[in-house]
């Protein structure tokens, strides 16, 4: 396959963001005490992740070089295509890597099963040399999830692997006219979600929820709804939701939800003279500028991201 280094992808622990901040352990002690939080709770996940870090980084075959990347590192990283990369953490430090890592595909150890569901995890930290080995001789599948994919007039592009958001910074009203199917209209709202199969049981299916929470409560009714949000991590279509649109002379709330495909892009045209934004996977930090008169198409990007999986019957 001609991989020649191990890229570990990692992050802080809660105790070590809390270490930073207070400088030492008997500070950060009084410090979660004083606020009834538990300490012992704090040195238990770190000392689990880290465990879990351990063993990954033992698992890796031997001979291959290996390179330790922060989270917060991760926006300027250049990855190779000789890189065999490894995601060690949970379900969003995946999501966090994925726009980045793009087309290669990606090993996901969940390093602690009791605190993260990892749901799209390859395997644990005692699972993981199994994995690497097969990786590496072949026998194993990879699990598509498609992308969201936004691109600028100018050509810049941001990429998604749960959930867009389109609008304002601060939340507040978001203005902008949206055009899907042919049609076209002005819209005042809290913005547009845009999410991927992978991302709809998240914020997708929050919105929807909520929406008919107040239906049935305005309709006095009680029932159980099966979470019709979802759909596939490979679909070829993304969905995207308006949040809270407002009715006006000039605003309407008939565009509010439909599914985005290649030949059915979704175009919006910001009319924010400050604040607008488009942001990713929940990341406001990494973004694009959407002020007024700047337009962006939304559609699944060309490149999925592969998740490796070992194939079913390898032991």
């Amino acid at each position: 396959m001609g991989l020649e280094k191990a890229v570990v992808i990692h992050r802080r622990t809660g105790l070590d963001e809390l270490i930073r901040r207070h400088a030492t352990l008997s500070q950060v002690r009084f410090y979660l005490e004083s606020r009834g939080e538990s300490f012992e709770n704090y040195v238990a996940a770190d000392s689990a992740y880290k465990d879990g870090m351990k063993k990954t980084l033992a698992g890796i075959p031997r001979g291959m070089r290996i390179e330790q990347v922060e989270k917060e590192f991760l926006g300027t990283y250049q990855f190779s295509d000789k890189d065999l990369i490894i995601v060690a953490g949970d379900d969003g430090l995946l999501v966090n890597t994925a726009k980045y890592a793009q087309a290669q595909p990606v090993i996901f150890v969940n390093t602690d099963t009791e605190r993260f569901d990892g749901v799209l995890a390859s395997c644990t930290p005692t699972e993981f040399e199994m994995l690497a080995k097969s990786y590496l001789g072949e026998p194993w599948a990879l699990e598509y999830h498609t992308m969201a994919e936004a691109q600028l007039e100018d050509g810049q592009v941001l990429y998604a692997l749960n959930d867009l958001f389109i609008g304002k910074r601060n939340h507040s009203s978001s203005r902008y006219t949206i055009k899907h199917i042919g049609k076209s209209e002005k819209q005042s709202t809290s913005g547009i979600i845009v999410s991927t199969g992978t991302g709809s049981s998240g914020w997708l299916t929050s919105i929807i929820r909520g929406a008919r929470g107040i239906v049935d409560a305005l309709e006095e009714k009680v029932e159980e709804r099966k979470n019709e949000a979802l759909f596939p991590y490979d679909a070829p279509y993304l969905v995207y939701s308006v949040r809270e649109p407002f009715s006006s002379k000039i605003t309407g709330t008939k565009l509010v939800y439909g599914k985005v495909c290649d030949s059915q892009p979704l175009e919006i045209v910001s009319h924010m003279p400050e604040n607008g934004i488009i942001f990713s996977d929940g990341i406001e930090n990494d973004c694009l500028e959407f002020t007024a008169g700047k337009k962006v198409t939304i559609q699944p990007a060309k490149m999925q991201v592969g998740i490796v999986k070992l194939k079913k019957g390898t032991t």
